[in-house]
């Protein structure tokens, strides 16, 4: 029989807020690659531009462009002359990553929390930009272990 977990009590509970530690990526730029990533796997041309992640992610363009310097300076993405735009073998690493992380935590709270698809992908997309590795693995292990993916 597995051991029942207790939730800690007012005492013990530790709240924390969520900051990033010096030289990683914020969680808006996270979001720029993870879609950059998303749009180029859905054309067949694979081109992506600015506005197309504003559009996506339904911000503004100056935001986006913003963004996408900070990626660029980080060595994340190159941005052609033409203004596409190329995710570097590190930014498709971090894409892929935080892609990943989605992907399980949505079926984590299809299947667990018994969400609808809705909501488990909205609340991965905040998630996964906070999850630590080790509680990320311990998901996927579960996952892997009961069969869920």
């Amino acid at each position: 029989m597995t051991e029942k977990i207790i939730p800690p009590s007012k005492q013990d509970a530790v709240p924390e807020l969520s900051q990033k530690k010096v030289g990683e990526i914020a969680e808006s730029g996270e979001n720029y690659l993870e879609t950059i990533l998303l749009i180029k796997s859905r054309r067949d041309n694979g081109l992506v531009r600015a506005v197309d992640v504003a559009n996506e992610l339904k911000v503004s363009k100056p935001s986006v462009s913003r963004g996408l310097s900070l990626l660029k300076d980080k060595d994340l993405i190159k941005i052609g002359i033409a203004g596409d735009i190329e995710l570097t073998q590190k930014g498709r690493e971090v894409a892929d990553s935080i892609f990943k992380k989605h992907q399980m935590l949505t079926v984590f709270f299809r299947h667990i929390a018994k969400v609808s698809n809705d909501i488990a992908q909205a609340d991965a997309c905040r998630i996964e930009h906070v999850i630590s590795d080790e509680t990320m693995q311990g998901i996927e292990q579960y996952l892997k272990e009961n069969s869920l993916i």
